[in-house]
């Protein structure tokens, strides 16, 4: 039986190979981002420090409500969508009535490991076809990116506009739509309709949420919901898989815990372990914003 691997927790990997994006600055509970032309000001809870000095540059500023959601304050008008590129791939940005823009800059270190781990497979066995499943896909981000580098992709989120927005994302990077399957649907109940088809993957990404509902109003819950879910993910696994990515953003869930979860599911198939935190550089006064924490597994 091969040897559980070796597990470390690392400082927080930072996206810094952005152009059209930047984070400016951060304090007082928000963080001012450059999307491309236009600068936002979004609340951020990891943001516990004080500002520096007043933000005076800003085209759209997102207040929260007391009674939950918010609103967006603007100086001027915006159009209701832009891109920003990030290397070869582009990314349609729209601020929402729930502060979101449609993409987590941070992810963007995620995306070129997949990508790097995707063209190594594929420089090894160039007839191998490559399968690639995204569960909680949001707007496609990492589905882009793997399908860019060379992978079959399967997009799962129980959000049609969110699979909607992942087409647009796919059509503006250029890809064809033979590269990208597009599912709405509950992720744990597509997942086990897999598993009865015999459908093999030779990387997983998920991005579970910390609480929210299926296609069908399905309920899911991180603390109750996430072992059961990737139980059976591992039976999707195809005899010789690449990845399996887990993100997450809930609060109070620490790396090594998701390593402890990841090393239980997965310890005895070999490969290697990293958990952390990734994050976003801070131009002004040289800090940095944590943005969440990832399990890789790979082969």
């Amino acid at each position: 039986m091969p040897a559980s691997p070796s597990h470390s927790v690392s400082a927080p990997i930072l996206a810094h190979d952005w152009r059209e994006y930047e984070l400016l600055d951060a304090g007082d509970g928000m963080k001012l981002e450059r999307w491309g032309e236009y600068v936002l000001a979004r609340p951020d809870p990891q943001v516990i420090w004080p500002r520096s000095g007043e933000w005076r540059q800003w085209d759209a500023w997102y207040h929260r409500s007391d009674k939950g959601g918010g609103r967006w304050e603007y100086r001027k008008k915006l159009p209701t969508s832009w891109t920003i590129k990030y290397g070869g791939l582009t990314f349609k940005i729209s601020p929402t009535g729930f502060k979101h823009t449609g993409l987590f800059p941070e992810q963007a270190v995620n995306w070129d490991w997949c990508s790097g781990l995707i063209r190594q497979a594929k420089s090894k066995a160039k007839d191998r076809e490559l399968s690639v499943l995204n569960l909680f896909g949001y707007t496609g981000a990492a589905t882009v990116a793997a399908a860019a580098a060379g992978a079959s992709v399967c997009h799962v989120d129980a959000a049609k506009g969110m699979v909607e927005w992942c087409g647009e994302n796919a059509r503006l990077s250029g890809l064809g739509k033979s590269s990208i399957r597009y599912i709405v649907d509950d992720c744990m109940g597509f997942v086990r309709r897999e598993i009865r088809r015999g459908r093999k993957y030779d990387g997983l990404i998920m991005d579970p949420p910390s609480y929210g509902h299926g296609a069908s109003g399905e309920v899911w819950k991180m603390e109750s919901h996430l072992w059961p879910l990737l139980e059976e993910c591992q039976k999707l696994l195809s005899d010789e898989p690449i990845f399996f990515l887990v993100n997450a953003y809930t609060t109070g869930l620490s790396p090594t815990a998701l390593g402890n979860v990841m090393t239980q599911l997965l310890g005895s198939t070999g490969g290697k372990l990293a958990t952390g935190e990734v994050g976003l550089p801070i131009t002004r006064g040289g800090l940095t914003l944590p943005c969440g924490i990832y399990g890789r597994w790979w082969w």
